[in-house]
């Protein structure tokens, strides 16, 4: 069962993703929605995700917070940000994170769901 966590605050956003995800994805799977980071910290351990995508710009606790605060023990998942900033320098700073995969612009499109499920 592959385990996916979204991590952002706007309702469509994660709606879109979800969908996206639900007609692309050839193997049995399971979404966590989290509409703020503070409570996924909490609980990601419990889920060991094979996949996150993460908004960066939330109250509270920002992606980038997230990303300091998020060590995983167990597993290491595919880190995939989910952000409507085009700024180069948020692109640059997310390429220093290991453990994030890819850069991806909001809204999410097909071919980029593609290209990670396949």
């Amino acid at each position: 069962m592959v385990r996916i966590v979204l991590i952002d605050d706007d309702p469509i956003s994660t709606f879109v993703t979800e969908k996206l995800i639900s007609k692309n994805i050839k193997v049995p799977f399971e979404i966590f929605k989290y509409d703020n980071a503070i409570n996924a910290l909490r609980e990601i351990s419990n889920i060991d995700p094979n996949y996150l995508f993460l908004d960066l710009n939330m109250p509270e606790m920002t992606g980038w917070d997230f990303l300091e605060e998020y060590h995983p023990t167990h597993s290491h998942p595919e880190v995939y940000i989910l952000s409507s900033s085009v700024d180069e320098r948020d692109i640059d700073k997310a390429s220093n994170y290991t453990i994030v995969k890819k850069y991806l612009s909001k809204p999410l499109v097909k071919k980029y769901i593609k290209t990670i499920f396949n």
